[in-house]
């Protein structure tokens, strides 16, 4: 017996729950929590990470209640001239294009790799990647 859930909840959004919900802080001007469902460190930490590197963000930070809790707080507070939820959108779209960037340097260098020809040579081959 394991206290693990099954495979499919750490994925799977259950019907009628939101991926994002952002929850005002009203103590603190310009801070927001947004709770991303089913998602783990791997989402935080790069939001996190990006975030920080906003000139706009004056605090960014996340937690995860329990391991098998699938589920991120992340914290946000923002200068007055910004909201969390517009330095959130913005970040995010920074990040797809980052990660469309890589995507196309590996596809590029796949092909590279693949169009190098092994040559022959005294009976053996040799393969210029290496």
């Amino acid at each position: 017996m394991s206290n693990a859930p099954a495979i499919h909840e750490i994925y799977l959004l259950p019907e009628g729950v939101d991926k994002v919900t952002e929850i005002k802080d009203t103590k603190i001007p310009n801070a927001a929590t947004f709770h991303l469902e089913k998602e783990d460190h791997t989402l935080g930490n790069v939001l996190r990470m990006e975030l920080l590197k906003n000139p706009k963000v004056l605090f960014a930070g996340y937690k995860m209640a329990h391991p098998l809790d699938h589920s991120v707080d992340l914290k946000l507070q923002t200068t007055a001239d910004t909201s969390p939820l517009q330095v959130l959108q913005e970040d995010i779209n920074s990040i797809v294009k980052e990660i469309g960037q890589i995507k196309r340097k590996f596809e590029n260098e796949l092909t590279l790799h693949s169009m190098q020809s092994v040559e022959p040579t005294n009976g053996f081959t040799v393969d210029r990647a290496y």
